[in-house]
């Protein structure tokens, strides 16, 4: 791949293509393997859990795959022009794993969920300004009852003030690039998971010592129904520390979840 010249135009098209391809086909397939289990195959198991009981808006689903596209398409870009700055030596991706420890791979993982939870939580507050939200956000929240499709439907504006936030760290963090693959399936998991409207953690899990800061479908739910509440993308630790975790998480999250007959040990 480092033989390869990104800066030729066709080189550069076809490796944005290929790009496009790997992201829009993870998120279609990941999206549809959740839809089809928990709102198909198994929806009568798990309706009791569905958070956000409004129904859809007829068409929703095409419109929000829509946006999805072309949300793939500006994350593939950005990615191919992370590529031609990667071969400049201009990045800290490294190739060679015993280029550092592997307790830093772990660390460095951790690092860039932190780092992009903290960027993306005060990012989140600043497109809820009255001034911007109509501009940029409001894309993603015509969606009030969110479903696995909803994971990448965003305006253009605000795809693109996602997709720069990884590709900034990789300039200043050392991550391997396997490690951007883990990561990158952690932010696609973790948001079809959180918008699929079903809470498919176990009961007590938002006591237990991860699950009190980890976020799931009904922490976020309460963010598409209610706006003032629950900024976090995969952590609930700067809701708590801002005070802007919904009251009402609680006693939401244990009625959904209160069938469930498996506790999570604290």
């Amino acid at each position: 791949m480092e033989s390869i010249d990104f800066t030729q135009p066709g080189t550069f098209a076809q490796t944005a293509f290929y790009l496009f391809l790997g992201i829009f086909g993870r998120y279609v397939l990941i999206a549809a393997l959740f839809h089809y289990l928990f709102k198909v195959k198994y929806r009568a198991h798990f309706q009791s859990r569905e958070v956000n009981q409004r129904p859809r808006r007829e068409g929703q689903n095409r419109r929000e795959i829509g946006f999805s596209f072309i949300t793939a398409l500006i994350f593939a870009l950005v990615g191919t022009f992370m590529a031609m700055a990667w071969q400049k030596g201009y990045t800290q991706i490294y190739t060679d794993f015993h280029a550092h420890s592997s307790i830093w791979f772990a660390v460095s993982i951790l690092l860039i969920l932190f780092c992009h939870e903290t960027y993306y939580y005060w990012l989140h507050r600043w497109m809820h300004h009255p001034r911007v939200y109509k501009w940029v956000h409001k894309a993603h929240h015509d969606s009030i009852t969110t479903s696995a499709w909803t994971s990448f439907s965003f305006h253009p504006v605000e795809s693109v003030l996602q997709a720069i936030v990884l590709p900034a760290l990789l300039f200043v963090i050392p991550l391997h690039y396997s490690a951007i693959g883990i990561v990158l399936l952690i932010m696609t998991a973790t948001s079809v998971i959180n918008h699929l409207n079903t809470e498919l953690y176990p009961r007590d899990f938002h006591r237990h010592w991860f699950g009190r800061w980890w976020i799931g479908a009904t922490h976020h739910s309460l963010h598409h129904s209610q706006f003032k509440y629950n900024y976090g993308l995969y952590f609930t630790f700067w809701d708590k520390w801002i005070g802007t975790e919904s009251p009402d998480f609680t006693k939401l999250f244990e009625r959904k979840t209160r069938k469930e007959g498996t506790e999570v040990k604290v």
